[in-house]
Formats: structure tokens, C-alpha cells, sequence
């Protein structure tokens, strides 16, 4: 069964001027994909007026809620509070967004409840992708 997993959030945006303004997200977990986390932002919040969604590591989100994490375009560390910031890099600029570590923690573990921690079977899934590059070779 092919089960999607959304849970919108509130999101905050801190700026450069350190004002923290309200960003609406939708975080998304699907069983076809079980490895990685999506955070969807909506049309209206978008540079180019068109929804952007990030994809990263559901280890690193795991990760990231109780120590400083990630590499390259995703980084996530707590901070204080109750608060998880999650700096996102791209050829556009830097965000930072703040989170309740509460809501991020509950999409956490209702995404363990669809694929337990250490049960994705991404067997079918590299198949697939070994077919579509190579084909029948």
C-alpha cells in the first residue's frame, strides 16, 4: 500500500535583519520513498511565484532535532526553547527557518509509524531506477 504521510507546520523565517516572519509549510513523508523527508512551501512564499519543495534525509531530520546536523544544502540543529532551525542553501540565497521541535519530532514519529526506523526496503525503488537507466541491457 502506497501511504503519503503531509502534516502542515508553522514555520518562521528569520531575516537578515533578524525579524521572524510566518511561513506556512507542508512536511511530507511517502512509504515509496522512505529514506527522505520533503518540505513543501506553497506558491505565495516563492521567489518565482511557483511551490518549492526541499528534500532531504529522514535520518538527518531524526538527527538534527537533538544535535547539530547535515552537510552541503540542509542543516538542522536545536535551538533552545523548544525551537529547531533548518538553514537551507541554494543558488538563490540562504533560509532559515524555525520550527516547534514538538511539531517536527510528532511528522518524526508519525513517519515511523508508516516505515519503522531501519525497515526502508529500498529494494524495488533501485530497481526502478536501474531499469530507467539501462533498460533492458
Amino acid at each position: 500500500m502506497d501511504v503519503t504521510l503531509e502534516q502542515p507546520a508553522r514555520a518562521r523565517l528569520i531575516t537578515a535583519d533578524e525579524q521572524a516572519l510566518p511561513v506556512p509549510v507542508t512536511l511530507r513523508y511517502a512509504c515509496a520513498d522512505p529514506l527522505a523527508v520533503h518540505l513543501d512551501f506553497p506558491p505565495e512564499v516563492c521567489l518565482d511565484g511557483g511551490p518549492v519543495s526541499w528534500t532531504f534525509s529522514r535520518a538527518l531530520l531524526a538527527e538534527g532535532l537533538g544535535q547539530p546536523a547535515g552537510a552541503g544544502d540542509v542543516h538542522l540543529w536545536p535551538c533552545g526553547g523548544g525551537r529547531t532551525v533548518l538553514e537551507l542553501h541554494s543558488t538563490s540565497g540562504l533560509a532559515l527557518l524555525q520550527f516547534e521541535t514538538a511539531a517536527l519530532r510528532r511528522f518524526l514519529l508519525r513517519s515511523y509509524a508508516v516505515v519503522a526506523d531501519g525497515e526502508e526496503d529500498v529494494t524495488a525503488e533501485v530497481d526502478r531506477g536501474l531499469n530507467a537507466l539501462f533498460g533492458a541491457v
